[in-house]
């Protein structure tokens, strides 16, 4: 992602993967989510999920930091050829956010975003609106998450 511009509707990102496990699972939950599926291993088998399962909110977060670092790497590979890397953010929302598997302790998910739409900003000429949509699958091939999201990208010719 460079300028908005560069984006073409069907882009598609390979974010990363990555893998929890249960002292990270419940360290999150301690922090921001303390419900007993999240936090014991006893009273999660006892649960609807079965087993200790990860907050959705944790599932999104690791989402969050992959996509930052991919903006990072993609504007460390920009000032390597010598080029700039458009401004991004803020994302004024997302909707459909879905949580439709658990994230289990050893499950690794491998996080994707695709652009599903692009249109120039109303209110801010040297923007840009891109949308796209994110996905997190494990490691069988399962979506455990999906959303849309919205966010401000810069124009080059604005």
């Amino acid at each position: 992602m460079s300028y908005f511009e560069d984006i073409k509707v069907g882009d598609a990102y390979e974010l990363g993967r990555h893998t929890f496990n249960a002292e990270e699972i419940k360290a999150f939950a301690r922090r921001f989510d303390p419900q007993r599926f999240h936090l014991d291993e006893a009273e999660a088998k006892n649960s609807h999920f079965g087993a200790l399962a990860a907050s959705g909110w944790h599932t999104a977060c690791v989402w969050m930091r992959h996509m930052v670092e991919h903006y990072r790497r993609e504007g460390e590979a920009a000032r390597r050829r010598g080029e700039r890397q458009g401004a991004i953010g803020p994302a004024p929302g997302f909707k459909d956010l879905k949580w439709l598997k658990p994230v289990y302790a050893g499950d690794t998910i491998s996080f994707r975003s695709e652009v599903i739409e692009t249109r120039a900003s109303a209110s801010k000429p040297k923007r840009a609106l891109l949308t796209l949509r994110s996905t997190a699958t494990n490691q069988h091939g399962e979506p455990v998450m999906t959303f849309q999201s919205t966010t401000f990208i810069e124009r080059r010719n604005a």
